[in-house]
């Protein structure tokens, strides 16, 4: 892990719709970005569950939550239908993102792969909080609460 804060590298990937979105238009607002392996498994499914459940009380703080994998619009749809996800999910089948954000490496059992990682982005377009190796149970509150400490709220 870099240390932060650090300039969050810049994306342009589609989402299920084909919409291209880049972290640039998102300045000026606080975003959260995770990296997750793969659509409709297990882990990511409570992970995101977790984001979706706490996205509202995201939003009050004035961030969006955007999720990536190389899963293809289809599969992105698919699974924000099946578990009304309420944020944005990106595709990145050339790994462009997950590289430059250091999410692929060595997972357990010596293979390679999709490492579950959130970036928290500032306002200015910073990386302020980087969590590696998430624990997906309750991953949402985790983000409410490091929000709160990083803009200073109660």
């Amino acid at each position: 892990m870099k240390q932060t804060p650090y300039d969050a590298p810049d994306f342009n990937l589609k989402d299920a719709r084909e919409v291209a979105h880049q972290l640039t238009d998102y300045a000026g607002k606080w975003v959260v970005v995770y990296f997750y392996p793969k659509d409709d498994t297990p882990g990511c499914t409570t992970q995101a569950c977790s984001l979706r459940d706490a996205r509202d009380d995201i939003a009050l703080l004035g961030a969006e939550i955007i999720g990536i994998s190389r899963d293809d619009a289809s599969s992105h749809d698919k699974f924000k239908e099946k578990y009304t996800l309420n944020f944005t999910l990106l595709s990145d089948p050339d790994m462009a993102a997950i590289s430059a954000y250091g999410a692929w490496g060595k997972k357990m059992f010596g293979k390679e792969g999709i490492l579950r990682k959130t970036f928290i982005v500032n306002p200015d377009g910073q990386v302020v909080k980087e969590y590696g190796r998430v624990t997906p149970i309750g991953h949402g509150q985790q983000i409410i609460d490091e929000l709160k400490r990083l803009q200073g709220a109660k």
